[in-house]
């Protein structure tokens, strides 16, 4: 049964308009089809090639998942960062480690699995804030301290935080009370 219909098209290949006579031509010769062929079976095989490359890459992860003790170098290569990370790692105390010899230092993967889950957070204690009524009158700035009692900066840090004194923000000054420091200090 033939067909009547013209249709124009494009061509895939050569890009040429052309006139098809059913609906799914897609090259306006045989030439093109070929060629179109061709670069078909051509990306198939790149697109194959690529993908055992990147298999190949990732071979060595999916190993050092499996396995239950890992070296320095093969920790480094797990959690994608240099030796000398991991080394610091260890050094500070926040990596676990075992030295078997002067050349061979192990790590146990649950040890690195339990670097990556996040401890229970608090929320941070909020900074005392001034009671409703603030009357400037009945606190001392810290700089005010300073000058009136003629003692050093440290020294006062160090009496605020040993006495447990409160700090109070507003603004750019920290107000403590007088009478703890009249107490603290003296008259």
């Amino acid at each position: 049964m033939s067909s009547n219909i013209r249709i124009q098209r494009i061509c895939q290949q050569c890009g040429q308009e052309f006139t098809a006579k059913t609906t799914v031509t897609q090259y306006c010769g045989d030439t093109c089809a070929k060629r179109g062929y061709k670069a078909r079976k051509r990306a198939a095989k790149i697109a194959a090639s690529n993908e055992a490359t990147r298999q190949v890459k990732l071979k060595p992860v999916e190993d050092l998942k499996a396995k239950e003790f890992l070296t320095i170098r093969d920790t480094a290569l797990l959690i994608n960062c240099s030796r000398q990370t991991v080394y610091n790692l260890i050094k500070g105390n926040i990596l676990p480690a075992v030295q078997l010899s002067a050349r061979k230092t192990i790590i146990k993967r649950t040890d690195i699995d339990k670097l990556f889950q996040l401890p229970p957070t608090t929320p941070a204690p909020a900074a005392p804030t001034l009671p409703e009524p603030f009357n400037p009158a009945d606190y001392y700035t810290l700089s005010q301290v300073l000058h009136l009692y003629g003692i050093s900066e440290k020294a006062l840090y160090e009496a605020i935080k040993r006495n447990n004194i409160p700090k109070y923000k507003h603004g750019i000054y920290a107000y403590v009370p007088k009478e703890a420091i009249r107490k603290l200090l003296g008259s």
